[in-house]
This record gives C-alpha cells, structure tokens and sequence, in this order.
C-alpha cells in the first residue's frame, strides 16, 4: 500500500511523481491517458503551478490507481504508523 500525506499542492506533485516513477509509468503515458498536456504534468510534479483543478487531478489519480482519503488534522494515525512514516517505510 501506498501511503502520503500532504499539505500543499507542490507535495502532492511531489507524491503524483513517486508513485509514477514507482509504476514504471512515464509522464507523457500519463498525460495522454489523462487528457492533459505531458507539460501541465511535468510542472504540477515540480510544483510549479499555483492551481491544478479537480478534475484533472482525479483524472492523473485514475490512471495510478490511486484514490484520496481524507483525516483529521492530528489524526493521521497510531504511533507505529507516524514512526513507519518518518523512516520512510
């Protein structure tokens, strides 16, 4: 499982990029799948950009197979779990 927790859009670019290259998936394959331009990927991964838009964040989620969950603030979860966190496990 693939777990990231984010609090700015550049960190999510940052988690998009991990979990593409993790997949083996290039950015032009992604881009095309969905429906936005290899160059709109490549600056919300290196966040660049100051607005994204829902739609074409869901669309990029799809095609990694991935999907949002949403916590709490201070919830994010047991203290095995931040720990596991931290050392990147």
């Amino acid at each position: 499982m693939y777990t990231s927790y984010v609090q700015t859009l550049s960190e999510l670019g940052q988690a998009v990029s991990a979990r593409r290259r993790m997949a083996g998936l290039s950015q032009r394959y992604v881009a095309e799948r969905s429906g936005i331009t290899r160059e709109l990927l490549v600056r919300f991964e290196r966040g660049k950009l100051s607005d994204f838009g829902s739609r074409k964040l869901l669309a990029v989620l799809t095609v990694l197979d991935l999907e949002i969950n949403f916590n709490e603030i201070g919830l994010a979860g047991t203290l095995d779990e931040l720990r596991r966190e931290r050392s990147g496990a």
